[in-house]
């Protein structure tokens, strides 16, 4: 609260007044930008050249405005002062519906363990780190994938010859496809994260640079149960994807040119005459003219963490996270500057998402891998779906923070008073 508090002392203290009139040049700087920005990736040509001149030029300017009339620092110092306040804020309360429950139940050792790895994933991170030799020493049987093989035939067949425990040494889209086998049988599922971003391995605090240490879990480890996302039918562990990105990765180019594939397809998915436009409807609300859609298997705190991309404050809510952005023109593009009030921006959760997009079929890229499902398409959550393994000493699911600062419960803390709702002091 002092932070908060300080962030509009220091612009005040610095042009009184006039403070409010340098907010509003910042502001118009930020609209102006996102207004360059989607002309940039909307258009083609000579707009686009024109928009990537705005989206730098608009920042620029404000910021030498800031300069020359002596007001950069202090801008800098407020701003500094707001990130503080927010961080604090979201640090200080733990989600009510979170408060509890926020143990591990110790796991024995399984008899049996198997380990499907993917050598090419994470750019060779199976064999660089040894982990064939370390999963074998651990106890476990190795199957490696050479791009031909089914994988969750492979699992079932592991299930079959009685494997106790399911574990894989790949990307998020592999482990999804060895998650849905563990949860239907019941066993307990490890994460090795020898992929390349390993989103679901950072939700579950594991160490991604050492993914030797989650063979730890083998013979020390502890157990959660988190939720599995599915989409008409397909598992995944992160998020399902609709709309442009979807259709970017289409593009065979994408894999090994994703920044040039993507500005090359996005003005005609953005404001071409076959442009995707979909349609969400989820407890109540109905949104259409949707371009891009991100079903998640629990909400992501913030729609951007350049810190921690992709960062989910918890995987037992019991409830998807739905984002969904539509913009048409370059007054929407503006209003994005408003941040998670834009007109443009959906964000909610839900237990269930049905997606529609007026055509037979819909793809969808399911944890970054690309398939095509029958549309409309029904995503869902089933609650504790998936028994985790973790190692006692290398994570473990963090203490949950707030996805948002929520003010009036910061405030009431901050000056000695007991929270207004009974919920939360038995929580607290």
């Amino acid at each position: 609260m002092l932070a908060l508090a300080a962030c509009v002392v220091v612009p005040l203290v610095a042009a009184g007044l006039r403070s409010v009139l340098w907010a509003l040049v910042g502001i118009a700087g930020l609209a102006l930008g996102a207004v360059g920005l989607w002309w940039f990736l909307a258009y083609t040509g000579a707009v686009r050249a024109a928009g990537l001149v705005l989206a730098v030029a608009a920042p620029a300017t404000v910021l030498a405005l800031y300069a020359a009339f002596g007001m950069l620092g202090p801008a800098l110092v407020a701003l500094a002062l707001w990130v503080l306040a927010v961080t604090a804020a979201r640090s200080a309360v733990v989600p009510l519906d979170s408060a509890k429950g926020l143990g591990r139940t110790v796991a024995e050792a399984p008899r049996a363990p198997w380990v499907v790895m993917n050598p090419r994933s994470g750019g060779g991170k199976v064999e660089r780190f040894r982990l064939v030799e370390k999963a074998e020493a651990a106890g476990c049987r190795v199957t490696l994938l050479d791009g031909g093989q089914d994988v969750t035939a492979l699992a079932r067949d592991a299930v079959a010859r009685g494997a106790d425990l399911l574990a894989v040494a790949g990307g998020d889209g592999t482990q999804a496809l060895v998650a849905e086998v563990a949860a239907e049988h019941d066993l307990p599922f490890l994460v090795i994260p020898a992929g390349t971003r390993n989103h679901f391995a950072l939700d579950l605090g594991l160490d991604r640079d050492d993914p030797a240490a989650a063979l730890d879990a083998l013979a020390h480890g502890t157990e959660r149960r988190v939720d599995l996302g599915y989409a008409a039918g397909r598992v995944f562990v992160n998020n399902a994807s609709f709309g442009v990105y979807a259709f970017v990765v289409t593009d065979p180019a994408y894999r090994d040119a994703k920044a040039g594939t993507a500005l090359r397809n996005l003005p005609a998915l953005l404001t071409g005459p076959d442009a995707p436009r979909l349609g969400m409807r989820a407890d109540g609300t109905e949104v259409e003219g949707l371009q891009a859609l991100l079903v998640s298997n629990n909400p992501y705190g913030r729609a951007v963490d350049a810190s921690h991309p992709g960062r989910r404050e918890r995987l037992d809510s019991g409830l998807l996270g739905v984002v969904g952005v539509r913009v048409a023109n370059a007054a929407q593009a503006a209003g994005l500057a408003r941040g998670p009030h834009a007109e443009g921006l959906t964000r909610l959760t839900a237990p269930q998402v049905l997606v529609t997009s007026g055509t037979d079929t819909l793809p969808v890229g399911i944890d970054g891998e690309h398939v095509v499902l029958p549309s409309p398409v029904v995503c869902r959550i089933v609650p504790r779906a998936l028994r985790v393994r973790i190692p006692v000493r290398h994570g473990g699911l963090r203490r949950p923070r707030a996805a948002v600062a929520d003010w009036r419960r910061v405030l009431r803390l901050a000056t000695g008073r007991p929270p207004a709702d009974p919920g939360v002091r038995e929580a607290l």
